[in-house]
This record gives C-alpha cells, sequence and structure tokens, in this order.
C-alpha cells in the first residue's frame, strides 16, 4: 500500500482518484501531477512502483501544501480575519453563511437546528 503525505493510498483504486485522498490535491492536482511524471492515470495504485511513488512524494512535497501544513494555513487566515475585525472573521465567529447567501430562511447547516419560539399563554383574560 502506498503511503503519501501521511495517508494510505486506497489499494485497487486508479492513481487519479487516489491522490485525491490527500488533503488539498483534487482531480486537477491530481492530473497534473501524473501528467509531469508521465505516469498512467488509469494505473491502479497497488501497480505504482516504488520508484513512482517516490518521484510522486517528491513532486508533492515541492509543489504542493498538503495536510497539516494546509490545514494550519487555512485556520491562520480564518483567526486573521477575525483578529481584524473584518465582516468575513466576524461571520466566522458568529457561525454564519460567510460568502454571501441568505440567512432569513436556509443556512440551517451553518447555524445549526431550528429553535422555536416559546410561545405564550392564554388569550384574553377577564
Amino acid at each position: 500500500m502506498a503511503r503519501i503525505a501521511g495517508v494510505d493510498l486506497p489499494r485497487r483504486k486508479r492513481v487519479e482518484i487516489g491522490l485525491t485522498y490527500i488533503y488539498g490535491i483534487g482531480k486537477s492536482g491530481s492530473n497534473r501531477i501524473l501528467s509531469k511524471l508521465k505516469i498512467d492515470p488509469n494505473t491502479k495504485t497497488d501497480d505504482l512502483s516504488e520508484a513512482e511513488v517516490n518521484s510522486i512524494r517528491k513532486v508533492i512535497d515541492s509543489e504542493f501544501k498538503v495536510e497539516g501544513e494546509l490545514r494550519t494555513q487555512i485556520s491562520m487566515n480564518i483567526k486573521r480575519l477575525m483578529d481584524l475585525g473584518a465582516y468575513r472573521g466576524l461571520r466566522h465567529r458568529r457561525s454564519l453563511p460567510v460568502r454571501g447567501q441568505r440567512t432569513s430562511t436556509n443556512a440551517r447547516t451553518r447555524k445549526g437546528p431550528k429553535r422555536s419560539a416559546v410561545k405564550k399563554k392564554g388569550g384574553i383574560r377577564k
């Protein structure tokens, strides 16, 4: 089993898809790596030679930010926005949608389950 950037690539999958299991590498990034190294994207991850795995590892280390390093960078960017008091930072702090979506309806993923208003008892008293 190939292990790249701290992630075990899944067995019996095409390399093109297997590389996307690494956080920070999508399908286009995966294709860019494979075309640079002239590896067939249809090759199964089990069939990769040790030399090919090492060359993939080198390209990822030199050209991509992946896994922990990328997660750290993203969280630092969000923290910077919050410290600046930027609008996007305030939206992150309040756990609301950041990219201009409507919130009067929808946005339940960010806002959480609906909290119903508490109704008052009774009506007209005599």
